[in-house]
Order: C-alpha cells, then structure tokens, then sequence
C-alpha cells in the first residue's frame, strides 16, 4: 500500500515545520533557489514563526504544506505581489526525494494554483532556474509555458531564471 498524501495550509503555529522544510530544500537543492543555505540558517526561528502566522491568515499570500502519513514533506508559496500589475505566483515548491514519485509536487502547485484563483488571479506565474531543465519540465506538465521574461537570480547572480504562466480557467479574475 502506497503511502496517501495530503496538503493543507500552514497553520500558524507550524513556523518550525517551515524553517525545517526551507532548510531541507537548500540543503538538497541550493541551486533552485532564491536563497541560501547559510542565510536561511541566519534567520531566527521567531522570523519563521511570524512568517508562519502570516501565511496562515493573509489574502495575498500562503504556504502550503505537503504531508505523507502526518509527516510535512513538502512545501510551495502562493502571493499575490505587491505591484501594479499584482500577478499571482508559485515559489520555492519543494518534495522531499523520497517521496517525489508519488506527485507530491503537482498536488502541491495544483492546491496553490487554485487557492491563488480563489483571490482572483487569472494567471500563475513562476520563476525558474534555467538551470534547473527538471523543474521546466514539470511546470511545462502542469499547463506552464514560457513567456519570454528572464532575469538573473537573486542568489546566484550569475545563473538565469525564466518567468513560467499558467492560464487559470477561473470565473473570477483580478
């Protein structure tokens, strides 16, 4: 019997459950993300508690946990960005190895994609490291196609992420 998977919404209390899976995701893949390791082991645990509560409750943004047999072994961020153009965005999605063949990932963009149409985006973006030609491939099986954008990365100025959208079939828009 294959072990069941689950997403919810972080709960407020779970900031240590997020700085564990963070840390973890650098640790296995520090070239996939905005950030790093060492910053990330700089943070003090009260930062991962308030940005716990914060995306427990905000309209504009939330964190998604991935669970197998009440274990978190996953996450993604869902935000609405703080800019005219306000478009909705996945980031920093992450499944643990062991459990990456059970499509813990799509469940995981699936449920943020949705709740990101639930506050009126009609587009998903993601930034992707071009590195990275495994994420590109699974955001292209979810329905995400290039738009042309690309920038260099945040913490890795000298590698390139390109801007991925997702067309959401919504009745609501922004």
């Amino acid at each position: 019997m294959s072990p069941s998977l689950t997403v919810s919404r972080i709960a407020a209390q779970q900031g240590s459950v997020l700085r564990d899976l963070r840390t973890a995701s650098l640790r296995e893949a520090p070239y996939a993300f905005d950030e790093t390791l060492e910053d990330a082991l700089l943070v003090e645990p009260s930062s991962f508690d308030q940005t716990a509560v914060l995306h427990a409750n905000s309209p504009r943004l939330a964190t998604f946990l991935l669970y197998t047999e009440g274990h978190a072994c996953g996450l993604v961020h869902a935000y609405i960005e703080d800019a005219p153009e306000a478009r909705a965005f996945v980031s920093a999605l992450w499944v643990a190895p062991a459990v990456r063949h059970l499509r813990g990932g799509e469940l995981l963009v699936n449920v943020a994609s949705q709740w990101l149409a639930e506050q009126g985006a009609a587009e998903v973006h993601a930034w992707i490291s071009e590195e990275n030609r495994t994420a590109m491939r699974f955001y292209e099986r979810l329905g995400f196609g290039p738009t042309g954008d690309r920038r260099a990365m945040p913490s890795h100025a000298e590698e390139a992420e390109s801007l991925f959208v997702l067309h959401m079939h919504s009745e609501r828009h922004a």
